[in-house]
């Protein structure tokens, strides 16, 4: 952003100052702005991730619960053939 200063010294001469600044504000802008998005980034991928684990997890006890299911219902069919043998 550049500051202009306009003096008259009475003489009929103008000076005229500008003054720049170095632009490190906008740097620092953009700076904070890409490890705002990095962040947002890394805390999505680590949720997804932690959905993955949870959802692999509840999808090995339904496993195991239904071969648990089908060896009780194995023993309860072995039981019934032993207590009433076929005719």
């Amino acid at each position: 952003m550049a500051d202009r200063f306009t003096e008259d010294d009475g003489a009929h001469r103008t000076t005229v100052i500008e003054t720049r600044s170095g632009g490190s504000g906008l740097m620092i802008g953009i700076l904070l702005l890409i490890v705002l998005v990095a962040g947002i980034a890394y805390f999505l991928f680590a949720q997804n991730r932690n959905d993955t684990v949870r959802t692999d997890a509840v999808v090995g006890a339904a496993q195991q619960v239904g071969d648990a299911a089908k060896d009780a219902g194995k023993s309860v069919g072995d039981a019934a053939n032993r207590a009433a043998p076929a005719q």
